[in-house]
């Protein structure tokens, strides 16, 4: 896909939408009104991309014309600085274009249900899966996302067996989205004597947030229980029977609520979670046909697949799916997984371009 040739078609079509709205006769329908509304606000910051994109390559040749000229020495030598400048600024715009250019995937705009459970590596695991927790509640709330808890079991020695949480906010699962899978740890644990690296695992499973309309639970294949909540939940600790846990029988599928005081909110959140376990399972077998056909290394829908690791003594951190190893493990656990997340965004949507260039 050619860039330049994509935006000037964005920015024809944008052109037109404002001639569109600014016809007194489109009030007189309300839906093509909002219609044309929503598609100025889509291309709006694609075709502010374009001028600067296109302020940047004007600079870019008119200071190929100053050094081809040679007349300055001087000047010459300040036109090669700023076209450093210039295409550093230019390739890291292109990035964020070609993101932008791909068609948006409708499950992105979703809020998330993350699970995070300890794997291999006993009481070491248990507490890296308290780390990953902290790196994502970190993000978040860096992203200004709201996290709620869901469902927390901790670990006698720290960190948990198992933590599930929601996210809500902008772009939450389009972001998160590429977390799932097995993260490898590598490190001497505290419990560890002899100072020997141990290698742990957890992993990790995003689910898209849906609603009642996404996707439809018969309630008669459903069984509620209600159980005493356990753990560092507050007052109502052991007090009531405010836990659920619900199993859909056809599928097998048990989901447990506690972190609420009452009944009514676990089994709403309880709920939430049984519906984005159970469209999750649509998602995944969609992802597995597509990567089939795209030989995707970035979302492939396996949630057994080891993703990253995180090595301590060495300071890095590596995503396996691209080849990127980054040496700031510590400013990584302590939330900042931007870099990452926006590099397998834009590898995955590489990908998707190749694939409807070949389309």
């Amino acid at each position: 896909m050619d860039i330049e040739e994509k935006l000037k078609q964005i920015k024809s079509r944008f052109q037109e939408v404002n001639t569109a709205m600014s016809d007194p006769s489109v009030f007189d329908d309300p839906d093509k009104y909002t219609q044309l509304t929503k598609e100025r606000s889509e291309l709006e910051e694609l075709v502010e991309d374009y001028d600067k994109w296109a302020d940047l390559k004007n600079r870019l040749d008119g200071n190929k014309e100053l050094i081809e000229a040679n007349e300055d020495p001087e000047i010459t030598e300040m036109a090669r600085d700023e076209n450093k400048e210039i295409v550093i600024d230019l390739e890291e715009l292109e990035e964020e274009i070609k993101i932008k250019l791909v068609p948006k995937d409708p499950e992105d705009s979703k809020n998330a249900i993350v699970e995070i459970r300890a794997g291999t590596g006993g009481d070491e695991a248990a507490i890296f899966a308290g780390d990953l927790f902290d790196m994502y509640n970190r993000y978040a709330s860096n992203e200004g996302w709201k996290l709620s808890l869901m469902s927390i079991n901790e670990s006698e020695k720290g960190g948990y067996k198992e933590i599930v949480f929601s996210l809500e906010g902008d772009e939450v699962f389009g972001k998160m989205k590429y977390e799932s899978g097995v993260h490898r740890v590598q490190r001497v644990p505290a419990t560890e004597s002899q100072g020997r690296v141990h290698t742990s695992a957890s992993t990790v499973a995003v689910l898209p947030e849906v609603e009642d309309v996404d996707i439809h639970i018969n309630t008669s294949d459903l069984r509620i229980d209600t159980f005493r909540a356990s753990g560092a939940g507050g007052q109502h600790v052991n007090k009531t029977d405010s836990a659920i846990r619900i199993t859909h029988e056809p599928t097998g599928i048990v989901v447990e609520c506690q972190e609420e005081r009452s009944q009514h909110q676990n089994k709403e959140k309880a709920m939430t979670m049984l519906r984005a376990k159970m469209y999750d399972i649509e998602l995944e077998q969609k992802q597995k046909e597509r990567a089939a056909e795209r030989k995707s290394q970035v979302s492939t829908g396996d949630r057994s697949a080891k993703i990253r690791t995180y090595n301590f003594p060495q300071g890095r951190c590596t995503d396996h799916r691209i080849n990127l190893t980054l040496y700031n493990l510590d400013a990584i656990m302590k939330g900042e997984i931007g870099d990452v997340i926006k590099a397998l965004r834009v590898q995955d949507n590489l990908e998707k371009m190749q694939e409807l260039a070949e389309g």
